[in-house]
C-alpha cells in the first residue's frame, strides 16, 4: 500500500468540494495544469479514476465520493496533530461576533481552520443581525473581533468583500406586484431592512412588515413561502428556488468588514489573519483597510 500524501489530498478535496478546477485553482493559487497533474497522481496512488471531466465541470465517481469522505477526517486528524506541536504557545480565548448568514456559510471552513491550528485557543462565537450592537460590544471590550456588514464606502475596519443587497421573492409567485409589498425582514436594527424600507419610501411605494425573523433561516424559509419579499446580499444567495426581483428600487452596496480590538491577544491576531488572507471572500478586496 503506497501513502497518500496530503498536499495531493488537499487539492482533491478542494476540487471535490468546487467541483470546478479553475475555481479550485484560484482558492489553491495554483494553475488548472498543477491541479490536473496533481489529481493524475493521486488517481495513479488509487488505482481509480476518482472524478469525470466534463465541458461544465467535474463529477466524483464512487470511489471519488468514498475518498473524499475519509480525506477530510485524515486532514482534520492532521491538521490538529500539526497545530497541537506548532502553535502550543497560542491560547487564550477568542470572542468573536457575527452575523449567522456567516457563521453558518462562510465562516465555516475558516473557524474549523482555526481550531484545528490553534487547539490551546478557546473560540466563543455570538451571532446578532445588528452590525452596530456588534460594533458596541467591541468597543466595550466584551468582544475581540467582529465581522460585520458596513455601508459601502464608508470608514472603519478592514473590508474583505464589496456585495450589492438584493430583492428576493420566491420564483413563480407575484408576491413582489402586490399594492402594498409586503416585506421579511430582520428586527429593528439590521441593516437590510433599514436601507430597503429608505428606498421603497423614497420610491414611494406603499409596504408593509409582513413578517420578521432573528435567523437568516427564518427569513428565508418566508420569502420561500411566499409571505413576503427578502432583502439579502447577493453573495450569500445560493437557493435556486428564490428569484431575484430586480423591478424594485435599488439598494446600496454594502461591505463585509472586519473589527478588531486593539488589546487583541495572539489568537485573536492569527483568527484576523486567517480571514483576511482567505480568498474565500473576495481576492480583489484582501485586506483594504478603511
Amino acid at each position: 500500500m503506497r501513502d497518500l500524501p496530503i498536499n495531493l489530498l488537499r487539492t482533491f478535496m478542494v476540487v471535490a468540494e468546487t467541483l470546478n478546477l479553475t475555481e479550485a485553482a484560484k482558492q489553491l493559487h495554483k494553475a488548472p495544469s498543477t491541479i490536473s497533474m496533481q489529481l493524475n497522481r493521486l488517481e495513479d496512488l488509487i488505482a481509480n479514476p476518482l472524478m469525470e471531466r466534463g465541458q461544465h465541470g467535474v463529477r466524483l465517481t464512487a470511489v471519488g465520493e468514498q475518498l473524499k469522505a475519509h480525506a477530510q477526517q485524515l486532514l482534520n486528524l492532521h491538521d490538529q496533530i500539526v497545530g497541537s506541536f506548532q502553535n502550543m504557545d497560542i491560547s487564550g480565548v477568542v470572542r468573536l461576533g457575527t452575523h449567522d448568514q456567516y457563521a453558518s456559510r462562510t465562516l465555516a471552513p475558516l473557524l474549523q481552520d482555526f481550531i484545528l491550528s490553534y487547539p490551546e485557543a478557546e473560540l466563543e462565537a455570538i451571532c446578532d443581525y445588528r452590525p452596530d450592537y456588534l460594533l458596541d460590544l467591541l468597543d466595550k471590550g466584551k468582544l475581540d473581533i467582529a465581522l460585520v456588514e458596513m455601508l459601502a464606502d464608508t470608514e472603519g475596519g478592514i473590508r474583505l468583500r464589496r456585495d450589492e443587497l438584493v430583492w428576493i421573492g420566491p420564483k413563480n409567485h407575484f408576491v413582489h406586484t402586490q399594492s402594498v409589498l409586503p416585506l421579511v425582514v430582520f428586527a429593528e436594527g439590521c441593516k437590510h431592512r433599514q436601507f430597503a424600507c429608505e428606498a421603497l419610501d423614497n420610491a414611494k411605494i406603499p409596504y408593509r412588515i409582513a413578517f420578521t425573523s432573528q435567523s437568516r433561516s427564518g427569513v428565508l424559509a418566508a420569502v420561500r413561502a411566499g409571505v413576503g419579499v427578502g432583502i439579502v446580499p447577493y453573495h450569500t444567495l445560493e437557493e435556486e428556488d428564490l428569484a431575484i426581483y430586480q423591478d424594485l428600487p435599488s439598494l446600496p452596496d454594502m461591505e463585509v468588514t472586519l473589527f478588531t480590538s486593539p488589546k487583541a491577544n495572539e489568537a485573536t491576531r492569527r483568527l484576523e489573519k486567517i480571514m483576511v488572507e482567505n480568498p474565500i471572500f473576495n481576492p480583489q478586496m484582501i485586506g483594504v483597510r478603511y
